[in-house]
This record gives C-alpha cells, sequence and structure tokens, in this order.
C-alpha cells in the first residue's frame, strides 16, 4: 500500500491527495501508466486495484467520508494466460547439477547452492512457496508435518511432508530451534537459483514454477479437498491455474 501510497499522478503522490479528490479519471491514469510505463502485467495492476477499492470501500460504507468508490468504473485490464511451465526431469538434474547437488549423495547441504538444491526439491515435493520455504524454522517441523505460520493469505497452514520431503530437511545442517533452516532469504534464494539456472541452460522457468509442478503431481495422489488445504487454496477452482497435466497423460488414464 505504500507504494501505491507514493506513486505520483501530475506530481502529487496519491497519499497525499484528499479522498474525494480521487476520481476514476485519475485511477484509469495511473493503471495506464503501471501498464506502459511501468510494464507491469495486467494481474499486479487488478492486485492494487483490489487493494485500493478495498480502501475506497471502506471509506464509503463505513466511515461515509465519500459517496462512492472512484473503482466502480475503472476499467481492469485483463489477466495474462497462467504459466503451464513443468520442469522436465532432465531439468531437475541439471539444476541441481548446476548448483553441486548430487541426489544420490547423502552428504550435507553445505553450500548456500547446495540449499538451494534442497528447497527447490523440497518445493516439488510440497507446492511450498520460495517465502514460506525460508519462513520454516526447526521448530516448525515435527515428525512428517511442517506448520506454516505465516503464508501468503495469511493464516497458519499444515502441509505433510512425503518421506522424500522429511529426507531432504535433514540434508540441512542443524541450526537452533529459531532459526531458519534454510538460512537465506526468499531473495537470495531466487538470486542464485536464477544463476543456476542460466548455467544449466534453461532460459525460462522460475522458481514458483515448481508450485506447478508440485500440485500436478499431488493431484494424482490426493483428492480436491485434501489438496486444497496442503497448498492452502479455499477457493478449489484456484487450483487449476496451477494444475497443467498434459491431454495425453489424462488420456492414458482413461480406458
Amino acid at each position: 500500500m505504500d507504494a501505491i501510497a507514493r506513486y505520483e499522478m501530475a506530481g502529487v503522490p496519491l497519499g497525499e491527495m484528499r479522498l474525494a479528490d480521487i476520481t476514476s479519471d485519475i485511477l484509469g491514469r495511473w493503471r495506464d501508466q503501471r501498464l506502459t510505463v511501468d510494464k507491469v502485467k495486467g494481474s499486479s495492476v487488478n492486485r492494487d486495484l483490489n487493494l485500493l477499492s478495498h480502501v475506497f470501500s471502506s471509506a464509503t460504507k463505513e466511515w461515509k467520508w465519500i459517496a462512492k468508490s472512484p473503482t466502480t468504473d475503472v476499467r481492469r485490464p485483463a489477466d495474462p494466460p497462467p504459466r503451464d511451465r513443468l520442469y522436465s526431469d532432465d531439468e531437475i538434474e541439471r539444476i541441481c547439477f548446476a548448483l553441486g547437488f548430487d541426489q544420490a549423495e547423502t552428504n550435507l547441504a553445505s553450500t548456500g547452492y547446495q540449499r538451494v538444491a534442497v528447497a527447490f526439491l523440497f518445493a516439488i515435493e510440497t507446492a511450498m512457496r520460495a517465502g514460506e520455504i525460508c519462513g520454516l524454522v526447526a521448530s516448525d517441523i515435527l515428525g512428517r508435518t511442517a506448520t506454516l505460520r505465516q503464508t501468503k493469505n495469511g493464516t497458519k497452514r499444515g502441509v505433510a511432508l512425503s518421506s522424500l520431503a522429511a529426507e531432504l530437511l535433514r540434508l540441512l545442517p542443524r541450526v537452533p530451534e529459531d532459526e531458519p533452516l534454510f538460512g537465506m532469504t526468499a531473495g537470495s534464494l531466487d538470486a542464485l537459483f536464477r544463476k543456476a539456472k542460466k548455467r544449466a541452460m534453461i532460459e525460462d522457468g522460475t522458481f514458483h514454477d515448481t508450485r506447478h509442478l508440485a500440485i500436478t503431481r499431488l493431484a494424482r495422489k490426493l483428492n480436491v479437498l485434501d489438496l486444497a488445504r496442503m497448498v492452502g487454496h479455499r477457493d478449489l477452482r484456484q487450483l487449476q491455474i496451477y494444475y497443467n497435466e498434459s491431454a495425453e497423460t489424462i488420456a492414458s488414464r482413461l480406458a
């Protein structure tokens, strides 16, 4: 919200304007600048508009500061098509090799690059986001359950761990119970992952694409309600964004 408030329109930050002076025309020009000048995606603009809509709705209905929300008449940009990038087994192996990690070895992941490899494989097993993985501390792990204290939607969530996921955690150096298991921030993880991906000669793909692969794999093992609980989706329709099984694979299961 601070970033939106600092955004200047005609030399004036939005946060310094009176609510009554912010019109749909101003927000429309803000939208266009974000899309054409800042080159952000339509989905990012829509998320910001949703946040602004909540603020103006409160100002209208609860506080009675303005008569109508200016976001009502602002045209929303189209969301880009959902990503359907799935890492192949060969790409997974190449990325791990570029990170100096061999799944066949049982040595501790002592370097930052090796811990990124463990996080990469752990994400494929659990569908956890980079921030959720980097936020894990030793006390969050109990048996084959990981408790995520802070998630994207702001709620606590328990994640069941496969035997492989639990084994991957045992490859991490031991840390005090209140310190991050992976010993890095999501930003550091992403930076190291990008370098390894380049060395592996993989041009596209992001760390977050592990979530697509994980959910697609988990959908073969779990019913839809268990899957939604594990990955933190309250709306079952959201799973369709991440479930990317090919038509050929689905056809192979049909009689």
